[in-house]
C-alpha cells in the first residue's frame, strides 16, 4: 500500500488526521495488509514504537501478553472504524474494545490555565492505550472522530482521515485502491457463472 509520503500520491488530499489523532490512525496502519508488513513484529517493537510517541514513560516497560492485547486492540480499532462506515459495528470489536484495557483507567485533571483534560493513571501499555482511548474521547467530542476512516478496500484497510465537505470519502487512495476495486468487480461481472477468479476450468 502506498502511503502518504509516496511522491506517486502527493496530488492525493491529505490523510494525516489533526492533532493527537494522528497517534490513532498511525497505531491503526501498523500494521498495512497490502505487502502484509507488522512495525509491531514483537514486544521490543511495540515498546519503541509507543515509546517514540511518548505513549509511555522511560521508565515504562512492557509485560508478557502486552503485544497481543495491542495487536487485539489495533485490529478492534480497524473493525470498529470500517463497520462504522462500510457496514453494521462488529459487536465482537466492540466488546474487545471494552474489555482488553480493563487496566487502563483515566482521571480528570486541569492544564495549568484550568482545562480539563483526561490523562492516564495507569502505566505500561495500559498507559498507552489509556492516552489513545482518551484521544478517541477529545476527538468524538469535536467530530474528528467520525471523519477517521479505514479503506473501503478489504485487502487495504489503511486508516485515513476524511477531510472532504460532505465526509463521503472511501477510498485511501483513488487511484490505487478505488481502481484496483473497479478492476475486480469488473472482472467479476464478466465472469462466466460457476467460475472463480484463477480458475483455469
Amino acid at each position: 500500500m502506498q502511503t502518504p509520503s509516496d511522491p506517486s500520491v502527493s496530488a492525493e488530499p491529505r490523510r494525516d488526521a489533526p492533532g493527537r489523532l494522528e497517534l490513532v490512525r498511525q497505531f491503526i496502519n501498523t500494521a498495512d495488509l497490502e505487502p502484509d508488513e507488522d512495525q509491531l513484529g514483537d514486544l521490543a517493537a511495540l515498546e519503541r514504537w509507543l515509546r517514540e510517541r511518548q505513549l509511555i514513560r522511560s521508565r515504562d516497560h512492557l509485560a508478557a501478553g502486552d503485544l497481543e492485547r495491542a495487536l487485539a486492540v489495533r485490529e478492534a480499532l480497524r473493525e470498529l472504524l470500517a463497520g462504522r462506515s462500510l457496514g453494521p459495528v462488529d459487536a465482537g470489536a466492540v466488546r474487545s474494545l471494552n474489555s482488553l484495557p480493563a487496566g487502563a483507567l483515566l482521571r480528570v485533571a486541569f492544564d495549568s490555565d484550568g482545562a480539563p483534560r483526561l490523562e492516564p493513571v495507569a502505566e505500561g501499555l495500559d498507559r498507552a492505550l489509556a492516552e489513545l482511548y482518551a484521544i478517541i474521547d477529545r476527538a468524538s467530542a469535536d467530530g474528528s472522530w467520525a471523519r477517521l476512516k479505514v479503506c473501503a478496500d478489504h485487502g487495504c484497510r489503511w486508516a485515513f482521515y476524511d477531510r472532504s465537505k460532505n465526509r463521503s470519502r472511501s477510498w485511501c487512495n483513488m487511484a490505487v485502491c478505488g481502481n484496483r476495486a473497479k478492476a475486480r468487480h469488473y472482472r467479476e461481472r464478466k465472469r462466466p457463472a460457476g467460475r472463480t477468479e484463477g480458475s483455469t476450468a
